[in-house]
């Protein structure tokens, strides 16, 4: 018979008390939120049931409604179709079920109900993947009903859990990377403000610039999509007339369009100008990706996110808070060493 583990095999294995494993696993303030996710994955990892569990029946399981935006996956098989094909095999392995709501572009902007939430769907909770507008965001607050978890976006309301990925340290980290291959001439592609997400990257950029003493061009902060309808692919990208030598874009889609507009133009990817992206996901319409880009984990990401969602479903999560995930830097072939090249002339 395997043995039962215990609270004092996970605090041994991590290297704190007993008291701190049983304040991170309950939801008590006094542990730090990454001692936390640290202490719950490995509880996870371990097969840890607490006694609840094994007095009402291992493994409950919960009906999980998962509520996204034609916006995101208008066209093709989308970066949101893919996190959330992440979202329910995470939760098939923790005996749940999940439902997926696409809101539609004429219910979102007349402010219709998800109807996994109005039409007594008996889902537990909802998920919302990708940000609405900020009028159906409004509204989705009037529900007082059911738990709510955000999963790729964030709101200053701050009164629902959140899962985001490292968006400003990793725009960060990217342009930081350009710099390090040589270029000092770089702009930003993405459409401020229309996301939280967006705008973190865009103040990573500029972290990395200022860290270097590089001044930021105004010219050089191009938009990136429709501002009503946020769809990137039929938008034409207003460029510059004196050109960077690299481009920075807040995803992989943008910087995909950006590549096939700087070619249109008569430009070669890397070897006049550098792009790099974000998310590490391409739709398959477009063939195998070449772009430098920064990797989501959306596996991570896709487990906090039921962690929180059981958590407020059970009463047992504490303080609202956001959920930053790291990913990591995905070297390609978009991006010209210039240093390396000076040195070759």
């Amino acid at each position: 018979m395997v043995k039962a583990v215990k609270l004092a095999d996970i605090a041994e294995k991590v290297g704190v008390s007993v008291v701190t494993v049983s304040k991170a696993l309950s939801g008590q303030k006094g542990v730090s939120e990454k001692m936390r996710v640290q202490i719950r994955q490995l509880a996870e990892e371990m097969g840890y049931s607490p006694p609840h569990a094994v007095q009402e029946g291992k493994n409950k399981s919960y009906t999980i409604g998962v509520v996204a935006f034609e916006t995101y996956f208008a066209k093709f098989a989308s970066f949101y179709w893919k996190m959330y094909q992440e979202l329910a095999t995470r939760a098939v392995k923790k005996n749940c079920f999940s439902m997926l709501e696409v809101i539609s572009y004429a219910d979102e902007e007349n402010l219709v109900w998800p109807k996994i939430i109005t039409e007594n769907q008996k889902v537990d909770g909802v998920i919302i993947i990708g940000k609405p507008r900020k009028d159906y965001l409004k509204m989705l607050y009037q529900n007082k009903k059911l738990p709510m978890v955000f999963m790729d976006f964030y709101d200053d309301e701050d009164v629902v859990d959140s899962v985001i990925s490292a968006g400003f340290n990793g725009m960060y980290r990217m342009t930081d990377y350009l710099i390090k291959n040589g270029h000092t001439r770089i702009a930003f592609v993405g459409t401020l403000m229309f996301t939280e997400s967006i705008t973190d990257r865009y103040f990573g950029y500029c972290k990395a610039l200022l860290e270097h003493g590089i001044e930021q061009r105004h010219d050089w902060i191009i938009k990136d999509r429709d501002d009503s309808t946020g769809m990137i692919n039929d938008y034409q990208m207003e460029l510059p007339d004196e050109m960077p030598t690299a481009f920075v874009c807040n995803n992989d889609i943008t910087a995909y369009a950006l590549i096939s507009q700087l070619e249109a133009r008569g430009y070669r990817v890397p070897q006049d100008i550098s792009v790099v992206g974000y998310d590490d996901y391409l739709y398959a319409e477009y063939g195998d990706s070449r772009i430098t880009t920064y990797s989501v984990d959306m596996g991570e990401m896709s487990r906090i996110a039921l962690s929180c969602m059981m958590n407020r479903i059970e009463n047992t999560s504490g303080t609202v808070g956001v959920h930053i995930v790291n990913g990591k830097l995905v070297a390609r072939t978009t991006v010209k060493n210039i240093k390396q090249a000076d040195s070759l002339e």
